[in-house]
């Protein structure tokens, strides 16, 4: 097996950049501005959505910025930067909370704020939770927004509020579950919503669920019921096995039943059409009593069969977000080996067996990113964030081990867009606090 390199007396050190007594949270990707000068964060305390403030730190000057700060009893939080303009986006909870509307997962929208207007935040997708249901807005509530590396879409996970209220009636009509699914956002708005329900709101943009659950799956089979954990496949996309360009992909976790009737996560990608505006054989708004539906010509495939493995299926700790190279050739993800550690994987877009990059004594702990060249991930592992070459496998660590809760969190592990700096957090005085660390680059 190989053994990680122990920083040595030369190695960097994470440098602490924020540090005022409130905590600083970074997603998991996409936190840098595109000229590598700020990082994008919320000031949510523990693992609460209890944020009010949308903020950025300059990296080089500590000087600190707030774009946003939420009003009327609301939070905000979980925010990532579009990678090639100053828009920024970012979950908000509802407004005026009340018993019976208060945050959930089904009750929490996208919002776009830009930093040279701050405090002037759009709304990036319409809700509308009473019928007459409208193309392009959604009925529930959308999480963890990430512009596609072009930054024309976004992606999200997304809930529905409709039929959770029908989940948790006695006697509700036969309905679809309310099971979490896959999103997109397009810029075909604005969408305009009527006045059915005192909480509907209108959107700038054109939203769709692209990934399909299934309320009983068939044990053995590519059913799911539930899509999560998103990434954008490649750049520009990636290559098909006919040698064409699939110019826009996601690459999903999906919850399979095995034979054996355990449930478990596998790869799966999301074939992508050049518009989404356009329903396929079921309504884009869904119904009363069905979910939204994908836009004609979404191929939805599933990439793993890990049944048989002796660990089978993508790790569901850490919680991590599939993650794939620049060039859309690598489908990055966690799975356990067969001594039970957690190591590094990839699959291809294609399909094909899984191939285990690293082969380390010590598990991975967090989220990852890949380097823009596409030939390193970081990620933490044994208290250090550290470095995996894609090529050798080999483990490199950025910063010393340091064990307990004072290590490296497990949240976010955040190549700067020049590849030279990744940023992570690390609990201070209680608190987190955002470090950054130089690459070996």
């Amino acid at each position: 097996m190989l053994v990680t390199t122990a920083a040595s007396a030369t190695a960097p050190v994470g440098r602490q950049i924020t540090k005022s007594a409130e905590g600083h949270v970074l997603t998991n990707i996409n936190v840098w501005s595109p000229d590598g000068e700020w990082i994008v964060y919320d000031t949510r305390v523990a693992d609460d959505f209890n944020g009010t403030r949308i903020e950025r730190i300059n990296v080089g000057t500590g000087e600190v910025e707030t774009l946003y700060t939420s009003r009327r009893g609301a939070h905000c939080g979980v925010v990532t930067h579009s990678p090639v303009d100053s828009r920024m986006v970012f979950i908000h909870g509802p407004e005026n909370p009340s018993a019976d509307w208060s945050y959930s997962s089904t009750r929490r929208r996208g919002a776009v704020v830009v930093s040279d207007q701050p405090g002037e935040p759009r709304p990036l997708d319409a809700m509308m939770y009473a019928p007459p249901f409208e193309p392009g807005a959604l009925r529930g509530g959308s999480h963890v927004h990430v512009f596609s590396p072009d930054g024309a879409w976004v992606s999200f996970t997304y809930e529905d509020e409709v039929l959770a209220q029908l989940d948790a009636s006695n006697d509700a009509p036969l309905h679809e579950p309310n099971q979490r699914n896959v999103g997109i956002a397009v810029p075909a708005g604005p969408v305009l919503v009527p006045s059915s329900h005192v909480r509907n709101h209108d959107g700038d943009w054109f939203t769709v669920v692209v990934t399909q659950t299934v309320a009983k799956p068939r044990p053995g089979s590519d059913d799911i019921i539930k899509a999560f954990e998103e990434g954008w496949v490649g750049n520009d996309g990636y290559l098909r096995a006919d040698g064409t360009q699939q110019k826009r992909a996601l690459a999903f976790q999906g919850l399979v039943t095995a034979v054996n009737g355990e449930i478990h996560s596998e790869v799966f990608i999301a074939d992508l059409p050049d518009s989404l505006t356009q329903a396929g054989i079921k309504p884009l708004q869904g119904t009363s009593t069905t979910r939204p539906a994908p836009p004609e010509g979404v191929n939805q495939r599933r990439l793993t069969f890990t049944d048989t493995r002796l660990f089978p299926g993508v790790a569901a700790a850490p919680r991590h977000w599939l993650r794939v190279s620049p060039d859309g050739e690598a489908i990055a993800f966690l799975m356990k080996d067969d001594t039970e550690v957690v190591q590094l994987w990839t699959v291809s877009p294609r399909g094909g067996p899984p191939r285990q990059i690293t082969h380390n004594d010590h598990g991975i702990t967090s989220a990852m990113t890949w380097s823009p060249t596409g030939d390193q991930i970081a990620h933490v592992m044994d208290g250090s964030v550290c470095e995996t070459d894609m090529n050798s496998g080999h483990t490199t660590r950025l910063t010393p081990s340091v064990g307990g809760n004072d290590g490296p969190m497990d949240q976010a592990c955040v190549y700067s867009p020049d590849g030279r700096q990744v940023a992570y957090t690390q609990m201070v005085g209680g608190y987190q606090q955002i470090f950054v660390v130089k690459t070996e680059v």
